[in-house]
């Protein structure tokens, strides 16, 4: 029987981002085959964290297709950007604090390419005047990810509702980034 790879990482995920110390085997029982099957694909649970990266950076720069970050206003992007987002929440929230995630040129070029894109929405907001241009895009970005790492968090928890997510997530970082009107 061929082992559907996608499948195995997207059951790692969903396991992983639930309980973050599951073990090699949890992953394999979750995923429905064998510890041996699995560690024929993955060598190991740093190799599987390394998949789980690629996966996590392909989801996020999907995400950030979908959002359209040019088009209209720079908070109606940064709405449409958590709106696309909230799929692989749970997986960014796992990598989010996985060590790993800062090893290896490859990955960090990836992660990279996203700071950029999500930064550069953020400079846009500051130059129309949307956002605060006492914070800086790369302050909004982090705090961006920190945010809907949070937001995965809780709604895994049950202590937010999933249909909330967005609007918490958006209300929350747009609601201190917005510049103030002078009065």
């Amino acid at each position: 029987m061929a082992v559907d790879r996608d499948h195995v990482l997207r059951t790692a995920a969903a396991l992983l981002t639930r309980k973050s110390t599951a073990t090699m085997d949890e992953v394999a029982r979750a995923a429905g085959i064998s510890r041996a099957t699995l560690h024929r694909h993955f060598a190991g649970r740093d190799a599987l964290v390394r998949a789980l990266e690629a996966l996590g950076i392909a989801e996020c720069e999907a995400a950030l297709d979908a959002a359209r970050l040019d088009e209209g206003s720079a908070s109606d992007a940064v709405h449409r950007l958590v709106r696309a987002i909230e799929p692989a929440a749970g997986l960014l929230a796992f990598l989010y604090t996985e060590n790993q995630l800062f090893e290896g040129e490859e990955v960090d070029a990836g992660w990279n390419r996203i700071d950029e894109r999500v930064a550069a929405l953020f400079r846009r907001g500051q130059l129309s005047g949307e956002f605060r241009i006492d914070l800086t895009p790369a302050w909004l970005t982090e705090a961006l990810y920190g945010l809907l790492a949070s937001g995965a968090w809780a709604v895994a928890e049950g202590r937010v509702a999933s249909k909330d997510f967005t609007h918490m997530i958006v209300e929350l970082l747009l609601g201190g980034a917005r510049r103030r009107k002078e009065s």
